[in-house]
């Protein structure tokens, strides 16, 4: 896997950054959507982002707004969440922790509805759809994690455990993850995340994890192309 602390972890720290460029109020009010409260990785993003945020929050830099968890990763749900939330705070939210890009899509079309423009909103996953909203100046940044260094890892695990040489697979599983059912520790190879921005958005599509054709068409490929970013 990834390591998913490390996800929230750079979630966190770029909206700090965004949210340092692009919000003018003096206490930024930000409001928090989590992922399924069911999920262990959405438990693992929130300690993450949470490390980076709640300090902002108990020294008074920052105003919570809201902190709210999306039951199932539900897309549709988490826009009547942040619509509520928007209603609550009289539409006064200027930054979004979302915990990945259909969270955060949900929030921008919610923004939107509230006119509300160029409020930083987080994701992850770098989806067509995340990566489209960045292009757009929508999002402020995703999180990619490339499947093949996920897929060779589990490659190389597998053939020293298919080996028996469990000496090989302990060096490769250097980690390790609790497992909140079985209530253990789990040994675990986590490879590391990237934050992916405006700036160095190009990497995906370098990379072929997104499709030019898939994300730069209708009124977003002039977007793509003002960014830099060609067939």
């Amino acid at each position: 896997s990834f390591d998913n602390e490390a996800v929230g972890r750079l979630q966190g720290e770029t909206l700090v950054q965004c949210v340092e460029e692009q919000v003018d109020a003096e206490v930024p009010r930000v409001a928090v959507l989590n992922g399924s409260p069911d999920d262990n990785n959405a438990t693992l993003f929130k300690n993450g982002y949470d490390g980076v945020i709640n300090p902002l929050f108990e020294s008074g830099e920052w105003e919570e707004v809201d902190d709210q968890a999306v039951p199932d990763w539900d897309n549709q749900q988490a826009l009547v969440i942040m619509e509520q939330m928007l209603t609550a705070a009289d539409n006064d939210i200027n930054a979004v922790l979302a915990a990945n890009d259909g969270l955060g899509n949900a929030a921008i079309q919610a923004l939107r509805g509230a006119g509300l423009e160029s409020v930083p909103v987080t994701g992850q996953g770098a989806t067509v759809g995340g990566i489209q909203n960045i292009v757009a100046g929508d999002q402020c940044m995703t999180v990619y994690k490339p499947v093949p260094e996920e897929a060779d890892a589990a490659a190389e695990l597998a053939i020293a455990l298919a080996k028996g040489d469990k000496a090989a697979a302990d060096a490769l599983a250097k980690d390790t993850v609790k497992d909140p059912k079985g209530n253990r520790d789990v040994k675990s190879v986590l490879r590391t995340p990237q934050t992916i921005t405006k700036d160095n958005i190009k990497k995906v599509f370098d990379d072929g994890f997104v499709e030019y054709a898939d994300v730069c068409k209708g009124d977003v490929e002039p977007l793509c192309q003002q960014a830099g970013i060609t067939s």
